[in-house]
């Protein structure tokens, strides 16, 4: 079996077009085709349904592009261990991928990081939710990504980064806005408004929800956390905000309470594919963000 085929399946599966997986792939598009029937002979299965309008895998064809995915990571890990240049310093470009409930509020962050540690790394950033970045992170388009931890993220290495604290966001004309921390059973019954549920926080805010008797608001749901802000700016209601994205150009009409008993948190991790041949280099990545994050934790408790 040729390895040359299956990058050429995998191409197709990716770009779902003959023409332009062949030209991604650097061939003609007779000689992509011919190659996948090829492959189809050796292995005795019908990979494609192959129609005048468009292509359509079938079912034994998607799970044999999903296990060539990994074979060809694989490959590439054997090809990046025999190379020792790959170990002495870190990538020279980094693609992560950032959820969008923290992208705008880590960047700064990472690029202090970046500086102190590893001035010769170029960060290049995908901010998506997270089911687009496991995705992306299938598909290659990214080598790592920075997310919460969840059920999905299950069967990638994952390195915790940090805890970070969900503090409560009200108007100033709410009768909380004099407070400066609150106990979370005091909350019970107050209406919470949501961010959408394709956003992580929304299944996290939702747990708090049911564990203290809080209400979803359903009346207001916004895609973003800057709508979200602005909903509490004009005292729609109150809810919750992960604390990186209190501290930069925070609207000056919300007020920021923390919550106690227990502290309302979520974890943020480094996740990568178990055979790429760079973890080392992730767990160097990871050990400066968690320090650097930790110092930032520490001074944001004792403002508390």
């Amino acid at each position: 079996m040729n390895i040359r085929n299956l990058e050429y399946l995998v191409a197709l599966a990716k770009h779902r077009h003959f023409q332009r997986a062949a030209e991604a792939c650097n061939v003609s598009q007779p000689t992509l085709s011919a190659q996948l029937r090829k492959l189809e002979n050796e292995l005795g299965l019908q990979l494609l349904e192959r129609t005048t309008r468009k292509i359509r895998f079938t079912q034994t064809g998607l799970r044999l592009v999903e296990q060539t995915q990994v074979v060809l990571r694989e490959i590439e890990a054997l090809k990046n261990m025999a190379s020792s240049s790959h170990y002495q310093s870190l990538m020279q470009t980094l693609d992560v991928g950032i959820i969008p409930t923290l992208a705008p509020y880590i960047f700064s962050h990472l690029n202090a990081v970046c500086r102190e540690n590893f001035p010769e790394i170029e960060l290049e950033i995908h901010e998506a939710q997270t089911n687009q970045l496991l995705h992306m992170l299938e598909s290659d388009t990214i080598k790592c990504a920075i997310m919460t931890s969840n059920k999905d993220t299950s069967k990638y290495v994952e390195l915790p980064l940090f805890d970070e604290p969900l503090v409560l966001g009200v108007s100033h004309q709410h009768p909380y806005s004099r407070m400066n921390e609150i106990d979370m059973g005091h909350l019970k019954n107050n209406k919470i408004l949501m961010i959408d549920d394709g956003n992580c926080l929304h299944s996290q805010v939702l747990r708090y929800c049911y564990q203290f008797e809080l209400e979803p608001d359903s009346r207001f749901v916004a895609m973003h956390l800057e709508t979200l802000r602005r909903g509490v700016a004009f005292n729609r209601g109150v809810s919750f905000f992960p604390l990186l994205s209190t501290q930069q150009g925070s609207n000056e009409n919300v007020r920021y309470i923390r919550c106690v008993s227990p502290e309302p948190k979520r974890k943020v991790v480094l996740i990568f594919h178990r055979s790429d041949p760079m973890r080392k280099k992730y767990e160097i990545l990871r050990n400066a963000i968690a320090r650097y994050m930790e110092r930032y934790l520490v001074d944001y408790n004792a403002m508390a």
